[in-house]
């Protein structure tokens, strides 16, 4: 994982987002005008071994594009954060940045698209151009449950385990909760803890922690009956 987080953290393919990643380091929200921001692509986050994938879109500019982790440093992080504690999955229910002691358990983070995109709306190109990411990242744990946080992030684990010969057409309508397998994987949906989702009410921590305990059960299942 090592090679492959150092060939994504220095990856420039993408003109705009190289931009906006840089102009959102340099100017700073107010909030954190005194911190040195990442400003750079965000690698996966969590054991090499991990059998659970939990697949989000994209980092957020003041959030993972500032501290340099995945879905750490916002409001979407400290949701998801507190709900993979409650699930049995990370050692602590807060992730504030590198270095707060926090482990993942048998889950890793990742994203689909690994630099912070303006509005938090990549294009398809870029789409397209993070996707090798997803894939290699993927084919390198030993995978059992990928729980895609949105439509983008369930619509790219598609696509990555058609790549890791594991099609399934077509493909299933994403919803939150449902669920298929691919091959040896089974895919769960979720929507993604985004302030939008969780302030209106559409995404309660409940509904998110039922999911991740779901993904917990199964990968746990599988492994022992192994």
């Amino acid at each position: 994982m090592r090679d492959l987080d150092q060939r994504i953290t220095t990856c420039t393919r993408c003109a705009r987002l190289v931009e906006w990643r840089a102009e959102v380091s340099r100017t700073r929200r107010a909030a954190y005008r005194d911190q040195e921001y990442w400003g750079l692509p965000i690698p996966g986050f969590g054991p090499g071994d991990a059998r659970i994938a939990i697949v989000g879109l994209a980092p957020g500019a003041h959030g993972a594009n500032r501290t340099g982790r995945v879905f750490t440093g916002d409001r979407s992080g400290d949701v998801l954060t507190s709900c993979m504690y409650a699930a049995g999955l990370a050692d602590q229910p807060t992730s504030t940045g590198p270095g707060d002691g926090l482990e993942l358990i048998d889950a890793r983070l990742l994203c689909a698209v690994r630099c912070a995109p303006p509005q938090n709306r990549p294009s398809a190109d870029e789409q397209a151009a993070c996707h090798p990411f997803l894939v290699e990242e993927l084919s390198r744990l030993p995978l059992q449950v990928i729980v895609a946080l949105g439509q983008l992030a369930w619509n790219a684990a598609h696509g990555a385990l058609t790549d890791l010969g594991h099609p399934v057409r077509p493909r299933p309508r994403f919803s939150h909760g449902g669920s298929y397998a691919a091959g040896p994987v089974t895919v769960l949906g979720s929507y993604h803890p985004s302030q939008q989702n969780t302030f209106t009410g559409r995404l309660t921590p409940d509904m998110l922690t039922r999911v991740l305990v779901r993904a917990a059960t199964i990968a746990g299942a599988d492994g022992d009956s192994g």
